[in-house]
């Protein structure tokens, strides 16, 4: 099982980005898949998920009305697609995934065994 993530960058506040997490080993209809973001001396909080079995999502207030989360329809790439992005959007973006067998998803680092390297977004204003 392995995870790629890609699409970080330097933007201003207002424009977009698209981060892609590509998976190995795996697709994202036997696993949830969720992201997660971690800023400079914050916690790393979960931002958004998906089960695509069921077809629930997530999204924290942080987040909600801006970013959509999406799969590919191999199921072997999830997406981030991040508008209106704000200064307080810069971290590194992790993106996971579970062999959760259940109903909906989880947003909890403890939910997820498998993450990816990470990819940095910057967002000045």
């Amino acid at each position: 099982v392995q995870l790629v993530e890609s699409g970080g960058g330097l933007v201003q506040a207002g424009e977009s980005l698209r981060l892609s997490c590509k998976a190995s080993g795996f697709t994202f209809d036997e696993y949830t898949v969720g992201w997660f973001r971690q800023a400079p001396g914050k916690e790393r909080e979960g931002i958004s998920c998906t089960n695509t079995r069921d077809g629930l999502i997530y999204y924290s207030d942080s987040v909600k009305g801006r970013f959509t989360i999406s799969t590919d329809g191999a199921k072997t790439t999830a997406f981030l697609d991040m508008d209106t992005l704000k200064p307080e959007d810069t971290a590194i973006y992790y993106c996971a995934a579970d062999n959760w067998k259940g109903v909906g998803c989880g947003h909890q680092t403890y939910e997820y065994d498998n993450w990816g390297q990470g990819t940095q977004v910057t967002v000045s204003s």
